[in-house]
Formats: C-alpha cells, structure tokens, sequence
C-alpha cells in the first residue's frame, strides 16, 4: 500500500468518490469525521459499503479510541462486513491487545477466517502512546502498521504542531522518528501521517519525498486529490529499480562478498536489504519488511 484515503462513513456520495480515486486503501471512518449522533446511520451506510464488494481496494475501518463505548457498537456492525482490517486510534499495546481479544472473538462468532481482520495502529495521538511506542513487537500478528497522528496530540498539549514556516515543531517531529523506528522494531510497515492543507499540492508532494526518503513506505490522505501525488512518491522510480536490480545482480553474482562496487560507487549489504526493500514496494521481489 502507498495511499490511505480517508473517507467519512455517513455518507455514500464521498464513498463513490473514494472509490474513484485510485487510492490503495480507504479507511472508512466513524470516528473524528462523524458526529455521534449520526454514528449509527454512519455504520449502516459502512455496512451496505462493505458488503458491496471490494473493487481492487483494501477497505479499513477506523473505529472510536476503545476508551470510548462506541468502539464495540462500531466493531459489532461493521466485522460481518469483512473488512481487510481496522484502524485503531489513540492506540497503545495494551489497546492492541484488548482489540486482538474483541476481533477473535467476532470472528468466531462470524464464521469468520480467524486473524484475518488486520490492524493499522495510530500511535501517537496520546502521550502514554508516544512513551509506549517499543512495545507493539509481539502483541499480535494481526499489526500490519504503525502510523502516527499530530492533530489529536496537538489538541492535547494545547499546541501548534507546525512552525510558521510549515515544518512540524520539535515535539511533533519526536513522534514521527519514534514512530518509523518501532515500526521497524516491530516488523511491520511505518505509514505517515496525513498533510492537513489538502489544496496545496507542492508542500504535499514534498512532504511525501521526504517520509519516502525517511523509509515510510506510505501515506494517509484526506481527499481524493491527494492520492496521485502520493502514489508517485511512493513508487520506486526507473532510477531507483535500476539501481536496486543492479546490486542485487552484484551480489547474485559475488555471493561471498560483503563489498562490491556497482556503477563506480561501493555497495555492501545493507545495500544489497534496500536493493531487496525497493523492488518489494515495486512489487518486483520478495516481499519485505514494512
């Protein structure tokens, strides 16, 4: 996956357009961008969504924080749907754990493949999930990412979270490392956060080049404009899959070598890993981590 749109759950006009917008994955939402009160209707239109067929997309749904009560209304009406997976907010292991449980158990209870639903967790929204960051390694083999928030942590510090030139201030940039190296810690794929100011392309595109170069290895969206900006930052360009074929030829053909020069440069394996790591991506080699 390079692109996960966000997409409000009460209502079938913006799921028409979310279906349109090439993005990878949709992440079907009942919880920031759906008002309580219009939450069951939102679950009934998420439902009638799912049960419609997939359509190349991978659907998940973002659920309420389990700290609230409308987590379980929201899992109970949306698992017999078969989502690919759920998007847990203000996550921490603990809530990882606790989601496991819940999902086992709807599955069961579904008639469902047990561990199929997957899970993306946002991880920083909170400051106990900041601080519990290296733990999500083992919870359950149901994490597929880790993916990190700056608006829900900037309304809990009472903060800005970017500097008037644009850049994230220095809590917020804190969260995004230390998001990317527990993905990596836990073995799974580290999604970046999504660009608020959807109209403006240029600081979006740039956004994306650096969370590639940082090893993100996807993005969230708001708007269906933002996927094909994402999707091109995201996807190894001619340059980069010819390097990357390059030092694994190199390597094929010296097995026992720990250095080898490839195009005039020096090359040694941790190379021959981000050789292995782009091609996956492309979906041109085995598949790799996160």
């Amino acid at each position: 996956m390079r692109s996960l749109l966000f997409v409000p759950a009460d209502s079938e006009r913006k799921f028409a357009r979310a279906r349109a917008s090439g993005a990878d994955a949709l992440i079907l939402d009942l919880e920031d961008s759906v008002a309580a009160v219009r939450r069951p209707e939102a679950r009934r239109l998420l439902r009638g969504f799912l049960d419609g067929g997939r359509d190349g997309q991978r659907l998940f749904v973002r659920i309420n924080s389990l700290a609230a009560e409308d987590a379980l209304h929201d899992l109970a009406a949306v698992m017999p749907g078969r989502p690919d997976g759920v998007v847990l907010p203000k996550a921490t292991p603990d809530d990882l754990a606790r989601l496991d449980h819940y999902l086992d158990a709807l599955e069961v209870a579904g008639r469902l493949p047990r561990g199929g639903t997957h899970v993306i967790a946002i991880a920083t929204e909170t400051a106990a999930g900041v601080f519990s960051l290296g733990h999500y390694r083992g919870v359950t083999a149901r994490l597929e990412a880790l993916t990190w928030g700056a608006e829900d942590l900037a309304a809990l510090l009472g903060a800005v979270n970017r500097r008037p030139d644009g850049a994230y201030d220095d809590t917020f940039r804190l969260a995004r490392a230390l998001c990317l190296l527990a993905a990596q810690a836990a073995g799974v794929a580290a999604v970046d956060t999504i660009h608020a100011d959807f109209r403006n392309e240029a600081a979006l595109a740039e956004e994306c080049r650096a969370a590639a170069r940082a090893g993100f290895t996807a993005k969230m969206a708001i708007h269906p404009a933002q996927v094909g900006p994402i999707n091109a930052a995201f996807s190894p360009g001619e340059e980069d899959l010819a390097w990357a074929r390059g030092v694994i030829a190199a390597f094929a053909a010296n097995p026992d070598a720990g250095t080898i020069g490839v195009a005039g440069r020096m090359v040694d394996r941790p190379h021959l890993v981000l050789a292995e790591r782009i091609l996956a991506r492309a979906g041109q080699g085995r598949a790799g981590q996160g």
